[in-house]
């Protein structure tokens, strides 16, 4: 199951998938060379700042192992703003790296010589290519609705004015 690796460097954030099995084993807060990852980011020292397995259970640091901890918290990976003195139970996975984890969490430590905007950054092929002509669509133009027709009610002036005749004779 390949890795999807978030790499953090200045403000923006690259993702890129790999199925390197370098990465198993490291734990958070460990550097890594970027050869490890891709090919491209030969000099980069990256540092692993999370983890997250395929459930999207966090990785916790300071727990030791792949597997799976049930601990009270009151802050930390898992837990949301809350209020003061609130302590719940939830369920982390420790530090470690596992074939179990999907996403890892990097940022650059130590820049290489090429540019890092330019290694992964998606490349555009409308430089590359022509703009084609927009395609013409043809808009089909709304049929008309027939109308409904009302049925025609006697209206209430007719009815007095028929009324008034009827009396005066």
């Amino acid at each position: 199951m390949p890795f999807k690796i978030n790499i953090s460097h200045k403000g923006k954030t690259y993702k890129l998938e790999t199925e390197s099995e370098v990465i198993v084993g490291k734990k958070i807060g460990e550097t890594i060379k970027g050869e490890d990852i891709a090919s491209n980011l030969e000099g980069y020292e990256i540092e692993i700042t999370g983890i997250s397995d395929i459930a999207g259970l966090p990785g916790f640091k300071g727990l030791e192992g792949t597997q799976y901890h049930r601990r009270l918290l009151t802050r930390g990976p898992g837990m949301h703003n809350t209020k003061k003195g609130l302590r719940l139970r939830k369920t982390n996975r420790g530090e470690e790296i596992s074939l179990k984890i999907s996403q890892i969490n990097t940022k650059v430590i130590k820049q290489g010589k090429t540019k890092f905007a330019d290694l992964l950054s998606p490349k555009t092929e409308e430089a590359e290519t022509p703009a084609e002509a927009p395609a013409e669509t043809h808009k089909e133009e709304p049929k008309e609705k027939p109308t409904k027709e009302k049925k025609e009610e006697p209206k209430v002036e007719e009815e007095k004015k028929e009324e008034k005749e009827i009396s005066k004779e």
